[in-house]
């Protein structure tokens, strides 16, 4: 998911769209560990769009106190 993409949403989207990807890294960890795990790539890409969407959703939260 590109930053761009993540701007565009509102902040209940960012916790909806957060939320699933927690879970999909849940799943991911699971079958990395169950040796059923594909693309072990996508576990890095996870990660980095749950920390995109909390760092977009902590500059909006900043930006609406300003």
């Amino acid at each position: 998911m590109k930053a761009a993409d993540v701007r565009a949403l509102s902040a209940d989207q960012l916790k909806e769209e957060l939320a699933k990807l927690k879970k999909e890294q849940f799943n991911l960890r699971f079958q990395k560990a169950t040796g059923q795990l594909e693309k072990s790539s996508r576990i890095d890409e996870v990660r980095k769009d749950i920390a995109r969407i909390k760092t977009i959703a902590r500059q909006k939260a900043a930006e609406a106190k300003a």
